[in-house]
This record gives structure tokens, sequence and C-alpha cells, in this order.
């Protein structure tokens, strides 16, 4: 905004004698003329010169007082002009200066508008929104109540109320889950009505965890399922993210085939039959204690996170093909069953201390690209490295094998580790060329390090 033009002068008005004064000058001027003429022509000799003389005399005073006159006269009248512009600057400044405040008045009433606009929106907007959370919160209330229910049937449409809450509303998606998955935690009887309702509530998760169902798709959901009683849970192709089964026992045959993984999985539970088929990600699993009393499958997994197993009990196990990037841990491990991890790729460090195999170990064609322990491992059975590659260090220190050892065609980057491991007499086995039989000790061969 320019600063505002400085304040002129007040003009002050010419008083009446000053008129007076210039009247009266312009007779003295033109009486002093008179007067001095008038005694130069009396100074004539001649009379008729004197005569003349004493007109011109008096026509010269006459046109002093007239010329004094004009003079000032002229002077009014440039007074009056200088006057009259000034007025009409005046008039214009005045002018401007209005302009100026109507604009400023007009430009303070859009700002006044504006602001009662928005202000108004604002308030639109608030009460919009105070009204779809009152209905939210309504909607939610409802659907709770239903979840609550005695009667299954109820239960059901609760489930669906929520779901739908969910997928109409981005926002209520954590809360909506974490109810769902508050149900799986609460006790199950065994009323089969009620075995359907936590069915669904499980399809329910599921459903709106994969990634190629685009329109019902909810990322970045974590599901807490500890302590959960799970029936068949089928999060094959899903995208889980910190799944927590913790203590849950999981029924039936529970499936993450093909399924992408990130954060980090906690399995430490009871599982049927568990399918990891296919599976890729980032992912920690952690399976430390976990009881699979059936089959667990890992056949063409690539798993990217680290893999744990510490003191968990398997029946058959299989990891055909897998890939494992991070350092993997099979301490303490037990395998009831079959355990197959033929041409399986351990990429970072492998240690299955003190595991034991009860069934038939494979490890057909299976690379190890850094370090292998082996020590305390006790192989019930057959235990087949067959075209197996050891790349790093390995270590089958205190070993027993009760049943054909056999590494025909294996290879080794550097001269295994033994350390009195044993192995029975009872059958033929067949060690890699560095190893060294040093003595029977009963039924038993004593394997040392050269």
């Amino acid at each position: 905004m320019s600063a505002p033009p400085p304040p002129e002068k007040p003009l002050k008005v010419m008083p009446w004698w000053l008129a007076l004064l210039g009247l009266l000058l312009a007779v003295a001027l033109g009486w002093l003329a008179l007067d001095r003429l008038l005694a130069e022509a009396d100074r004539a000799t001649q009379p008729d010169a004197r005569a003349t003389l004493r007109v011109d005399a008096i026509r010269t005073g006459l046109t002093v007082v007239a010329g004094t006159g004009g003079g000032l006269a002229l002077l009014l009248a440039a007074r009056r002009q200088w006057i009259s512009e000034r007025g009409q600057r005046h008039q214009e400044a005045v002018a401007d200066r209005d302009q100026a405040h109507r604009d400023r008045v007009q430009a303070h009433a859009e700002t006044v508008a504006e602001a009662a606009a928005r202000h108004q929106e604002r308030q639109a907007t608030a009460a919009e929104h105070d009204a779809a959370e009152r209905r939210l919160t309504e909607l939610y209330v409802r659907a709770i109540e239903l979840v609550g229910s005695d009667n299954p049937a109820v239960r059901l449409g609760g489930l669906h109320a929520l779901e739908r809450l969910g997928q109409d509303n981005p926002g209520q998606r954590p809360t909506t889950v974490a109810v769902l998955c508050a149900y799986l935690r609460m006790p199950a009887s065994d009323d089969p009505r009620e075995n359907e309702v936590r069915r669904t509530a499980q399809r329910t998760l599921t459903r709106h965890l994969r990634a190629a169902e685009a329109d019902t798709w909810w990322p970045g959901i974590a599901l807490d399922l500890t302590g959960a009683r799970l029936d068949g849970f089928d999060a094959a192709g899903c995208t889980l993210v910190d799944l927590d089964l913790t203590g849950a026992v999981c029924t039936g045959t529970t499936s993450f085939a093909g399924a992408v993984t990130h954060g980090r999985l906690r399995l430490t539970a009871e599982f049927t039959d568990v399918v990891f088929d296919d599976l890729t990600g980032d992912a920690d699993l952690v399976l430390d204690d976990a009881r699979i009393t059936g089959r667990a499958g890992f056949d063409r997994a690539d798993l990217g996170g680290e893999l744990t197993c510490r003191g968990a009990s398997f029946g058959e196990v299989s990891f055909r093909e897998a890939t494992l990037r991070q350092p993997s841990s099979f301490d303490r491990a037990t395998f009831a069953g079959p355990a197959t991890f033929r041409e399986a790729q351990f990429l970072s460090g492998l240690s299955m201390e003190h595991t034991t195999f009860g069934g038939y170990a494979g490890f057909h064609r299976a690379r190890f690209a850094d370090l292998a322990l082996f020590r305390w491992t006790e192989f019930g059975e057959e235990a087949w490295f067959e075209g197996a590659r050891f790349e790093g260090g390995t270590n089958f220190g205190r070993a027993v094998f009760h049943g054909r050892a056999r590494f025909e065609g294996a290879s080794l980057a550097r001269r295994p580790l033994v350390d009195r491991a044993r192995a029975s007499t009872a059958v033929t086995h067949l060690w890699p060329p560095d190893v060294t039989v040093t003595r029977r000790d009963g039924d038993w061969l004593v394997l040392t390090d050269p």
C-alpha cells in the first residue's frame, strides 16, 4: 500500500486592507510622479511650454496610477488563477483519497466476505465430519453389538457389517481388523455354528490381504492372533505384515502358499499341517518352539529374512528348491518324519546344532554358500548329502549317524570338521575324502579330524 500524500498547507484569506493599501500605493506613486513632473514644468520660462509640460505631467501621473493599478489587478488575477488551480488539485486529491478509501472499504468487505465464506465452509465441513463420525460410531457400536450376540447367525451379520464398515471407510480398517482378531482370540466352543462364524472371520481377514484383489485389498494391516484358535487358516497369496501367531492353535491345513511377507512373522504356534510353498518377501520367520504334528512345506520358497526354528518340532518337512538368503537356525529342532532339503540353497549361514532327525534327512544337491554347522546333530535314519556343495566351512563335530551317511559327489571348499562324530557300523557309509575313521568303538565308528 502506497504512503498517503503530505497534507497541503491551509489557504489564507487575503485581508481587505491589503487591496486598499495597494490602491493607496498606486495613488501615492501617481501623486509623487505628478508632483515631480509639475515641479519640472514650473521651471519652464515660456508660458506655452509650461502649460504643455503641465498637461504632460498630469497625463504621466495618471498613467503611473493606471499602470500601478493594472499591475495590482494582474497580480490579483494571477492569485485568482493560482487559487483556482490549487482548488482543482485539492478536488482531485480529495477524489483520489475518496476512491482509495472506497477501494479499501471494498477490499475489506471482500476480505470479510471471503473470511465469512471460509468460516461457513469450515463449519459445514466440521458438521459433515461430525455427522459422519457419529454415523460411523453408530454403525461400529451396532456391529459390535451384533458380534457379541448369543445367536451365531446374528454374529455372522455383525461380521459382515464390520467388513462393510472397513471397506467403505479406509480409516476404520485397522480397528475392524483388530476387532476380528480379538474375536478369534476369544475362547472357542465346540458348537459347529460357532466354528462357522470363526471361519467366516478368518476368511474376512484374509480376503482383504490379497493384493491381487485390488478392489478389496487393505494394505499394511498387521494381524495380532496371539493365542487364537484357527481352523484351516488360508492366507495363500496374501501380503502379510507383522503377523503374530504366538501361542495360537491352528488345526487343519494352515496355508501361506505364495504369500508375500514383510516385517516379522511370529509363528510360535501349534500346527497340524502348514504350507509355505512359493512364499517370498523380506520378513523374518520365527518358528522357535513351534509344534507341527503333520507336514510343513517350504518348497520353492524364497526367504529374504532370517528363519529361526530353534526348539521347533516337525513331523514331515520339505524345503525342495527353497532359497534362504539370510542366516537360518534349526538348533535343538526335532524332525520326527522325513526332512527333505533337496536342491535347497542356504546363501548365508546354517546352524543345525543339537538337531534330531528321527527319519530320513535328504540334502541332495543342496548348496551351502556359507558356514554350515551340524554339531551334535543326530541322524536317526539315512543322511544323504549327495551332490551337495559346501562353499564355506562345515562342521559335523560330535554328530551321530544311526543310518547311512552318503556324501557321494559332494564338493567341499574346505576340509570338514568332524571332531569325534560317530556312525553306526551296521550300514555302509560314504564319507568325504578328508574324513578319517580312526577306530572302532563297539557298534560305532568314531570319526576324527586328520
